[in-house]
């Protein structure tokens, strides 16, 4: 478990050292320092319990812990609202903690909501409470007077941060198209 947790912050905050812990190099000295810190002893296996004592000390990320890969089979969720989290899947048999690096490609489908863990085909299509609607931030974007455009995409956005958000993210990225089918098109419309 610590050993997952340690490599999939690694690769959450782009740590340099991150290849060398997955390869399993450098990792023993860094695990042992998260352990001490915690106060949690893993020595005989670890569940639930120990996973909300280290999301206690990651207050910064959201721990998502599932059975299976699949969206509704989660395990452990630690509810916190950060734009960083941790994706881990439990193999049973092994009994055994994995880091998710590629989430919608693990779950198979062509976006999964970071808010809600739901998926769908595409993220332009999804509605939850606990995403922005239009940046897909968390937690949402609150409005401004006046929707601010973007003209890439020809869609509106909350606020200028909201708008900037949206610039930034992956999902602008790969909406960077223009397809009609992803964005409203204004030609097609």
């Amino acid at each position: 478990m610590a050993h997952a947790l340690v490599i999939a912050k690694s690769k959450v905050d782009g740590d340099p050292n991150y290849n060398s812990y997955r390869r399993g190099y450098k990792i023993c000295p860094v695990v042992d320092s998260l352990l001490e810190t915690t106060g949690i002893d893993l020595s005989r296996g670890g569940g639930v319990p120990e996973l909300m004592r280290f999301q206690e000390h990651f207050k910064e990320y959201r721990i998502v812990v599932f059975g299976r890969l699949n969206c509704g089979d989660i395990m452990f969720d630690g509810q916190v609202e950060s734009e960083k989290r941790i994706n881990l899947v439990y193999d049973d048999v092994n009994r055994h903690f994995h880091v998710i690096n590629n989430f919608t490609g693990a779950m198979a489908r062509g976006y999964v909501c970071r808010g809600c863990n739901k998926g769908c085909k595409r993220g332009t299509t999804h509605k939850c409470g606990v995403t922005c609607s239009d940046c897909k931030s968390i937690p949402p974007c609150t409005f401004a007077e006046e929707r601010v455009p973007c003209e890439s995409c020809n869609r509106s956005f909350r606020s200028r941060s909201c708008f900037e958000k949206h610039k930034t993210s992956l999902e602008a990225k790969r909406l960077s198209s223009k397809r009609c089918e992803i964005v409203p098109c204004v030609t097609c419309a």
